[in-house]
Order: structure tokens, then sequence, then C-alpha cells
């Protein structure tokens, strides 16, 4: 999720991140240096802390938590706006998952199951600041009480992105309208993009 107008970016047309487009040209050229091309480890402790949990990955990328899930039993959707997100998830996920994922847009998007928690990975960052408040309510409405949003949060404000960094208080200012905050803890295992700047994060929806 590099700034697109460094150097070290190919020269893109599309310079819009709330666009499909904008995505569909960086995985249609195999820049993606917001893949961890992986399953991180907080993400995999928590989600055996709840086995069996059904689970919405929104903005989901390549989707590889959501592989990880399903071979786990856990009933699981992924979705992404870019159809070429979805076209490099459905191949990750191979012929026997693929229709796991599907091409859609998070703030109008009705899952075929209530989720009990949602993950947080990317997904906050690479949305627009002018979405913020639209993503918080989106997440409010599809959690019903007491079910979780957890995940991986990029805290501290960046000049431009995606990625688009958020300050901790904002993000606390956001969410605990609607969300108490039960899990708070470091990560060590970022990618180069999100290093030192990421912290897994446990919100539950407010009773």
């Amino acid at each position: 999720m590099s700034d697109p107008t460094q150097p070290s970016a190919p020269d893109f047309a599309t310079r819009d991140p709330n666009s499909p487009a904008f995505w569909d040209e960086r995985f249609e050229r195999h820049f993606t240096p917001w893949d961890q091309a992986g399953v991180p480890s907080a993400f995999q402790s928590f989600a055996s802390r709840h086995a069996g949990a059904a689970v919405l990955i929104p903005g989901c990328g390549s989707a590889y938590e959501a592989l990880w899930l399903a071979e786990r039993g856990n009933t699981v959707r992924a979705i992404d706006f870019s159809p070429a997100a979805v076209a490099a998830a459905r191949a990750q996920l191979g012929a026997q998952h693929a229709q796991l994922v599907e091409q859609a847009d998070f703030f109008t998007y009705e899952p075929p199951f209530t989720p009990a928690w949602i993950y947080e990975r990317a997904f906050l960052c690479a949305l627009p600041v002018a979405r913020r408040e639209d993503y918080v309510r989106r997440m409010a409405e599809l959690l019903p009480k007491g079910a979780l949003l957890a995940g991986f949060f990029f805290l501290g404000a960046t000049p431009k992105g995606p990625p688009f960094g958020i300050e901790r208080t904002e993000l606390d200012a956001l969410l605990t309208p609607n969300f108490d905050l039960i899990e708070d803890e470091a990560v060590n295992d970022s990618i180069a993009v999100f290093a030192g700047r990421e912290r897994w994060l446990s919100w539950r929806r407010r009773e």
C-alpha cells in the first residue's frame, strides 16, 4: 500500500483509492507491498481462541486468512470491490474454496450469515479519511451485540496514502460510541510498510 507517487512505485494511471480501478491496477501489476503472503501470528492466536466462529473479511486482498479459517471449519466470507483482488484471492484459495470470496462493496454488502467477528487487516487504512465514519457505521450495523471487530490497526497520521494512518485518539473516538476495547497488543511481525505502527486491537459491540 505504498504511496504511488513515490519513485519506487510504478507509474500508475489511477490515483483514487476509493475506486476499484486503483486496486485493480496494483494487483494486475503485482505491486502489493501490503500483502504479507501468509497468515499473521496474532490472527492465528485470536482465531484459535474463537474456533468455529463465523468471520467476515472486508477488503480481503489475496485472502490468505480466509483459507486458514475455512480449513479449520469456520464459516467465512471474504469480500473486495476490486475484481483483480478477487481474482487473486480465488487463485490463492483454489477451486475448493474460491466461492468464499465475493466481489462486493463493504458499505452495501449483506453477508449470508451474521458474523461473530469481522477481521480488520489493512482495510481501514486503505480507505480515504472521509470514509472513516462510514466504516464505523457499517461495522456497527453488521455486528450484533457482543460480536467483535478485531485485527491490525495502522496508527499514527500519515501526510498522504494509502496507507492512511489514524491517530489513536481519533480511532478511539470513532469506535467507543459503539464498541468497547477488550484487547490491545503489540505486533512484532509486521511487514515493512506497517512496521512499528500496528497494534492488534479487539473491540466488542456494545450491549
